[in-house]
């Protein structure tokens, strides 16, 4: 692997561990600044559930029941070819479990597609799924 290509690997893993640190403690503590984390065209995605503009993805995310996210994977790769508008873009992948107030923990998985906007990240795609374990049939 080339060493330009590694450093942007290596930029793009240590930006997803910061922004996801900052993503689930707001969107646990604080939603209610959760607009901040968005494009102003950003989507959002919550089990099939959806919002376009940061104003109208917050208000949809102060409607959820409050929960505490616990992080187990995390996964990220920088879209070489600067895929937005021609900025530094990456991909984030997020695993773990969630409770929602007196709801039961359950899985999720998230992924993010965020840009560069100066010094900001922000988010221009969320899309987030609920885990539901699959029953299999006895053979």
């Amino acid at each position: 692997m080339d060493t330009e290509l590694r450093g942007k690997i290596e930029a793009c893993c240590n930006t997803a561990e910061e922004f996801t640190k900052l993503y689930y403690k707001s969107f646990d503590k604080s939603r209610h600044q959760m607009n901040r984390l968005y494009l102003d065209t950003g989507v959002f995605v919550w089990n099939g559930s959806g919002a376009i503009g940061k104003d109208n993805i917050q208000k949809l995310q102060i409607e959820l029941p409050s929960s505490e996210h616990n992080l187990y994977t995390l996964d990220a790769q920088p879209i070489i070819d600067d895929a937005v508008a021609g900025q530094l873009t990456y991909a984030i992948q997020t695993g773990g479990t969630v409770k929602y107030m007196d709801n039961p923990v359950k899985q999720f998985q998230q992924t993010f597609i965020i840009t560069a906007q100066g010094d900001k990240w922000k988010i221009a795609s969320d899309s987030y799924r609920l885990q539901d374990a699959i029953a299999t049939a006895d053979k």
